[in-house]
């Protein structure tokens, strides 16, 4: 937080409030070229949004643009109930992840990184979807019982740029 407040400063005091990347010779604009990098890298923007649901829940008006992240459609719910904006299949978790995990707790770790690697892939859903979060609310919905330990927690922290899998709240 204290980079970006400090990128905040000093692209309000130069010409224009540009982001452009410093000129050479520029003395203090940047402490190091990983500074540098990690300040010019894509970051979602502070008023991005992402809350994760079980879709067994009721649909609100709050939940903003409702996006399943399942592969199967949730056995029970109709897709009125359902209340999606989209199906987002090629986001979740490919068949063979989702039959070698089957919610084992001890699997947790391994399962994340293996998710990671898988939505490198889909570079352009992810991109996307962080759009519709920093137009609103973007609620991404799934059908597991576990409310910490399943795909929909990676891909939250995914799309909020976190870098570890750990276990977060179903409503953060």
């Amino acid at each position: 937080m204290k980079h970006r407040a400090a990128r905040t400063r000093r692209q309000s005091a130069r010409p224009g409030g540009s982001a452009a990347a410093p000129r050479a010779g520029t003395v203090g604009e940047y402490s190091s070229p990983a500074c540098y990098l990690h300040e010019v890298e894509a970051q979602p923007p502070a008023s991005a949004e992402v809350r994760i649901k079980r879709i067994y829940e009721a649909a609100d008006a709050a939940d903003g643009y409702r996006a399943l992240i399942d592969r199967l459609w949730p056995r029970g719910i109709s897709r009125q109930r359902a209340a999606l904006d989209a199906w987002l299949k090629e986001l979740a978790p490919s068949n063979a992840l989702r039959l070698w995990y089957r919610h084992d707790p001890k699997r947790w770790t391994e399962f994340g990184r293996r998710y990671r690697a898988e939505l490198r892939a889909q570079r352009a859903a992810l991109e996307a979807l962080r759009a519709r979060a920093a137009a609103g609310r973007l609620t991404l919905l799934y059908a597991s019982r576990e409310p910490r330990i399943n795909h929909a927690v990676v891909l939250r922290q995914v799309l909020l740029k976190t870098s570890r899998a750990r276990p977060l709240s179903a409503q953060s």
